[in-house]
């Protein structure tokens, strides 16, 4: 019960009116202080600063009580201690004012700071969800479904066609297409057949397959991705407050000083008016206003950051980790090539059979094929006798053409003969990152159209920029090697790693950091959102990212607009000198303050309002961010 109290008069709302009450004691103050005659508020019967004594004094109590009992060692010393003295010695000489004034600014800077380092914890959850719930098992010549949990290593499971993979296995019979961008971030997906292995969570596009289940429950390689989100989630500790780090010091110091005052002068109101001065409010108000004006800006950019923590080590960041496929890429693919190995055969005829051939076709790589035609305005005609084989390639009648469209063992095994040319062109494509849909007619490969992921426009010259600010720059992404190798060097980036599980990705992070580096790594996928936890700022890609990844992240673009990451690290790096001019501002008012209680220019009043003045002038410097131009 007692907490609950104190939940609610620390919240917003209590707050609020605490600083309306305050507000209203102020106005008699100053007018006497500047001259004025005695002003009286009649129409209350007490004196309005006791109501912000007791909404903002209590929980300020409340948690200087709960340290000074709960916390091991210094840290029972705490800025909530130090308020608390002042204000109850405030209230003993009967300045009321005053108490109220340190209770409620402090009050404020724990509401602000508690904003800017309120993380979201929806993420693991939606993770929790992509892990199936059921499988079919073949156990004596029968199908059965039973739930996931079930399932035992070493039992035979069937996988039908758009069907989640429920646990890890191995294929027995069958061939298909397996999207595992849950676990690779792979734009493709990858073809499969008996012997190779596949990972609980993926999706199974085309073919039936049976499979053996080889790692089952926890571990399975979906369970070990939630589990490397969830015990990076644990090892992100919330920012300590500035204030509470420097307690340890300001208490002691603070008491020894207004003991001296008190004892030398024999005026007790100095010494107060010592402990008043010396409150750390402006000192905690330094660092969630300069995060929230910081944070206001980038919302202006489409740069959506969680914590001020993630401010704070943006600006630390020497090294930055891409994902590829949705990062540096659009994670779309389009033809980038047609090549006609026929001189009856023009570009835009080949263009016109291999779509019309693939129409019927759900394969991303036929998809494409198609697009490419429609964007061009190329007839796309009626086929008939379609046929997929499922990881291979597709068969269909065009305008009396009987077409095979497919990899190469595909037209091999419909008997197409393929030149040297032919496959020096293919490995010449392979080298560049592209996929390749070969067509073959009458025995013969007619030509080839090349699928590529294409790169965002801004990605070269946001490298260069990193590059220019020192900041070295790692490739980490689950596709092939000479993919990977294409566009690291399109973009300029010279260190890369590929073929990369989430869990490998997470190993790279962490031998990253292991190196004295600060890390920062971008991504948008399910895959990346253990790395995106695991290094020091994460960034997901916000406007087609996943979920997961969004929620895994420090830090969302948007716009996904890569281009934003340079400003990213200028902001960080502007609001970490601003902390610590502002941080460094508040103790020399401090001291000035204290030095004038102590010569007797200030008392408790004068010494609230200069105190209040200095937490001013730091809202103020942490506004003049919130318009700083940093393109």
């Amino acid at each position: 019960m007692l907490k609950k109290i104190n939940d609610i008069l620390a919240g917003l709302p209590a707050t609020i009116i605490a600083g309306l009450f305050l507000l209203l004691d102020l106005v008699p103050h100053i007018i006497e202080e500047f001259g004025g005659s005695a002003v009286h508020l009649n129409f209350l019967p007490f004196d309005p600063a006791w109501v912000t004594v007791i909404i903002s004094g209590i929980p300020m109590l409340y948690l200087a009580v709960w340290r000074v009992i709960h916390n091991p060692g210094i840290s029972k010393i705490s800025s909530a201690l130090l308020i608390s003295i002042a204000m109850i010695a405030a209230i003993a000489i009967g300045d009321l004012f005053a108490a109220g004034e340190v209770a409620w600014i402090m009050a404020i800077g724990a509401i602000l700071e508690d904003m800017t380092t309120e993380r979201a914890k929806k993420g693991l959850k939606k993770l929790v969800s992509l892990a199936p719930t059921q499988g079919r098992r073949i156990a004596d010549g029968k199908e059965e479904m039973i739930p996931a949990e079930k399932i035992r290593e070493g039992d035979i499971l069937r996988i039908l066609p758009g069907e989640t993979i429920p646990v890890d296995g191995v294929i027995l019979t069958g061939e298909t297409s397996v999207d595992q961008s849950i676990m690779t971030g792979e734009s493709l997906p990858v073809d499969k057949t008996a012997g190779d292995s596949v990972f609980c969570g993926t999706i199974n596009r085309f073919g039936s397959i049976d499979i053996r289940a080889t790692k089952v429950g926890e571990d399975s390689s979906l369970q070990k991705l939630i589990r490397m989100v969830q015990e990076a989630e644990d090892k992100k500790a919330p920012m300590a407050r500035i204030a509470d780090k420097a307690a340890s010091w300001l208490v002691p110091v603070a008491l020894i000083i207004a003991i001296i005052a008190g004892i030398v002068t024999k005026d007790i109101v100095r010494a107060v008016t010592v402990l008043v001065v010396f409150c750390p409010c402006a000192l905690v108000l330094a660092t969630p206003t300069a995060i929230m004006a910081a944070i206001g800006q980038a919302t202006r950019h489409g740069v959506i950051i969680k914590s001020g923590e993630a401010l704070e080590k943006m600006g630390k960041v020497n090294t930055v980790a891409f994902d590829k496929t949705g990062t540096l890429t659009y994670g779309r693919l389009e033809v980038s090539d047609i090549i006609s190995f026929d001189e009856s055969v023009d570009e835009n005829t080949l263009l016109s059979l291999a779509a019309s051939a693939e129409a019927k076709s759900e394969h991303p790589l036929g998809k494409a094929i198609v697009s490419c035609a429609n964007s061009r305005g190329i007839s796309v005609m009626e086929s008939g006798a379609f046929r997929m084989t499922a990881g291979k390639g597709i068969c269909a009648e065009v305008s009396g053409r009987k077409l095979f469209c497919g990899n190469e063992a595909y037209l091999e095994e419909n008997g197409a003969a393929l030149t040297d040319e032919v496959r020096k062109t293919v490995e010449a494509l392979r080298t560049q990152g592209k996929a390749s849909v070969l067509a073959a007619e009458n025995g013969r490969c007619i030509g080839v159209l090349a699928m590529s992921d294409v790169l965002r426009p801004e990605a070269k010259g946001m490298v260069d920029r990193l590059h220019a600010m020192n900041t070295d720059i790692v490739l980490l992404t689950g596709d092939n090697q000479k993919t990977a190798d294409y566009f690291a060097d399109q973009v300029g980036i010279r260190q890369v790693r590929a073929q990369l599980l989430p869990e490998e990705k997470v190993s790279s992070i962490t031998a990253i950091r292991n190196e004295g580096k600060a890390v920062c790594m971008i991504g948008d996928g399910v895959n990346d959102a253990p790395a995106l936890k695991t290094a020091d700022v994460g960034v997901a890609m916000g406007g087609l990212g996943s979920d997961i990844a969004v929620e895994a992240a420090d830090v969302v673009l948007m716009s996904d607009d890569i281009s934003k990451l340079p400003y990213l690290k200028r902001l960080s790096n502007a609001t970490v000198k601003t902390i610590r001019f502002s941080i460094s501002l508040s103790m020399c008012i401090n001291l000035l303050a204290v030095t004038l209680s102590v010569m007797n220019v200030l008392n408790p009043t004068t010494g609230a309002l200069v105190h209040n003045a200095g937490s001013c002038f730091v809202v103020l410097i942490a506004a003049l961010l919130y318009d700083r131009k940093f393109e």
